[in-house]
């Protein structure tokens, strides 16, 4: 059943963390904050979601970095119930697609909880001090990718966002599968 996160908190900051890459690195938030803003987003290998659009969240990443927005990836799936969601599957995923963006870990899921992600995908979008301006989704893609000529809503609002620091008023949702949570 699909789930869609809540509506943007506007200036809502973002949680600082420090999760390990697919690179080999261990990453921090401002060490992938962009000058001009900051998508986090939350995505994991197996969510027919995120296959259906990873390569539009590859194009609009590259053109948001362009805008000196910084872009990361996380998952947070339980990757003992979700064996594909795993650090050694997540690593091939993003040598074999040549993610151009940091692909981080969050075995804990102690990150997914402090931003209160909800699905896969699930796009995070901050301004320039990290207050968050956008929490909407990428396109009308849902477990298929539309059209190509969809409206880039992800990409807009980021660029408006890098342009004037806010985030536009109207937002729809994402949608995709639920972050797979361990059991308590």
């Amino acid at each position: 059943m699909p789930v869609s996160p809540p509506v943007c908190d506007f200036g809502w900051r973002a949680p600082d963390f420090a999760l390990p890459g697919t690179d080999g690195r261990t990453w921090r938030l401002a060490e992938v904050a962009g000058e001009r803003g900051t998508l986090v987003m939350f995505i994991c290998n197996h969510c027919p979601y995120v296959q259906a659009v990873l390569d539009r969240i590859i194009r609009d990443a590259q053109d948001l970095q362009a805008l000196g927005v910084g872009v990361v990836a996380i998952s947070s799936n339980d990757a003992a119930a979700y064996p594909a969601d795993g650090f050694d599957e997540m690593t091939a995923l993003a040598a074999e697609r040549a993610l151009p963006f940091p692909y981080l870990h969050d075995e804990s899921q102690q990150v997914a909880r402090a931003y209160g992600a909800a699905c896969t995908p699930d796009f995070f979008g901050f301004d320039a001090g990290l207050g968050l301006q956008y929490r909407g989704r990428l396109d009308a893609s849902r477990k298929e990718a539309g059209p190509p000529d969809l409206r880039r809503d992800l990409f807009e609002a980021m660029k408006q966002v890098a342009e004037t620091g806010k985030g536009p008023a109207e937002q729809v949702p994402s949608m995709g599968c639920s972050i797979k949570w361990k059991d308590a």
